[in-house]
């Protein structure tokens, strides 16, 4: 996820618009959210009952290589996305940046969700979501009523993404398991990322900039649910 803002000259910073700019703005960003958790939900419930569930899964389970190639496409394309929603001055480029973005999380958290419907228990995946859902509720609301600037987090959040990142690598190339207090310190790092991305909507991002905030935001809970998803079948299991 990427910490860093290419603003257009359009629209003025969050923290110093009218009420009702702000207010316009914030409804905006979270409705464009709740379209593409509700689009990557939808996009999700297709492929895994589609006949490209199972070779993509074979693929992404067939060797430590194979996740990694996985993971890098979704990091390349994931960049690609994110420079399209935050720097373009059209507005269906910015469209065009949350829809691939969210296209790219559904193929990345596919076979991870094809192991949780058809190996785990029926209430893994509704019981990690309710979970996700009122974790991100929470620390949106510390947000909204501190009015705390958390833009601190970033270089925090850059190390321990970078330090994630290394341990994933290490694990898919030497074959061990990062095991679930690996997970439990991952959704430690997504809930930070949920404060410092929500403290840059509330504060710093222009109100021009709804899809790029919509996405910043997708990508946190995005991670955050996948964690609390592997610690959830990992229990169950």
């Amino acid at each position: 996820m990427s910490s860093t803002f290419s603003y257009p000259l359009e629209g003025t910073v969050a923290a110093h618009a009218g009420v009702d700019e702000r207010a316009a703005f914030l409804t905006r960003t979270y409705t464009h959210l709740v379209g593409a958790v509700l689009a990557f939900t939808g996009l999700e419930v297709l492929l895994v009952n589609s006949s490209l569930a199972d070779p993509i899964v074979r693929f992404a389970f067939g060797g430590s290589l194979n996740w990694l190639l996985v993971l890098g496409a979704f990091m390349v394309v994931g960049a690609i996305a994110e420079k399209w929603a935050r720097g373009a001055t059209s507005i269906g480029a910015q469209y065009a940046g949350l829809s691939l973005y969210v296209v790219a999380e559904a193929f990345l958290f596919l076979p991870l969700l094809y192991v949780a419907a058809k190996y785990s228990t029926p209430d893994v995946i509704p019981s990690a979501a309710v979970v996700t859902l009122v974790v991100f509720t929470g620390l949106t609301a510390v947000v909204f009523v501190t009015r705390k600037d958390f833009s601190f987090l970033r270089g925090i959040l850059g190390v321990g993404a970078l330090c994630a990142i290394g341990l994933i690598v290490a694990g898919a190339i030497f074959g061990f398991n990062l095991g679930v207090f690996f997970s439990i310190a991952m959704v430690g790092l997504a809930a930070g990322y949920v404060l410092y991305y929500t403290s840059q909507v509330l504060l710093h991002y222009r109100t021009t900039q709804h899809v790029a905030a919509a996405l910043a935001l997708f990508a946190a809970i995005a991670l955050l649910f996948w964690y609390i998803l592997r610690i959830f079948m990992s229990r169950r299991n």
